[in-house]
């Protein structure tokens, strides 16, 4: 037997797996939801300034798009099983999103055509 440090160091990946075994499934998607609203607010371009600059400077529509599209899916999904106390915090900032995506955009979409509108209806 040795006695090398290896030996007696955790493994990081059974730490993750236990870790994450602890946690429940609505923090999980809360916590997704959230990361995917952060990035869609900076790709809207509600990104703070700074001292490099104005925040809309990180403006991608075609990114914020994708992000919005995915947390509508998320939301819809997920809400009858998160409950209405979560679901209905991810739901106005998720309708937050999509009004500042169709401010932002120079070309509006058309009612219920907007990003994850398939998943949400028309929001106006």
């Amino acid at each position: 037997m040795s006695d090398s440090p290896a030996h007696d160091a955790p493994d990081p990946t059974a730490e993750a797996v236990r870790d994450i075994a602890d946690v429940a499934a609505v923090e999980v998607i809360t916590t997704a939801a959230v990361h995917l609203m952060s990035a869609a607010a900076v790709k809207c371009g509600l990104a703070e300034d700074d001292a490099d600059g104005a925040g809309a400077r990180h403006r991608d529509l075609d990114e914020a798009r994708k992000l919005i599209t995915a947390l509508a899916a998320l939301v819809t999904a997920s809400a009858p099983d998160i409950g209405n106390q979560h679901a209905r915090s991810l739901r106005d900032g998720l309708r937050s999103l999509q009004l500042a995506f169709r401010e932002a955009s120079p070309f509006p979409d058309a009612p219920g055509e907007g990003p994850g509108e398939a998943f949400t209806g028309p929001v106006s």
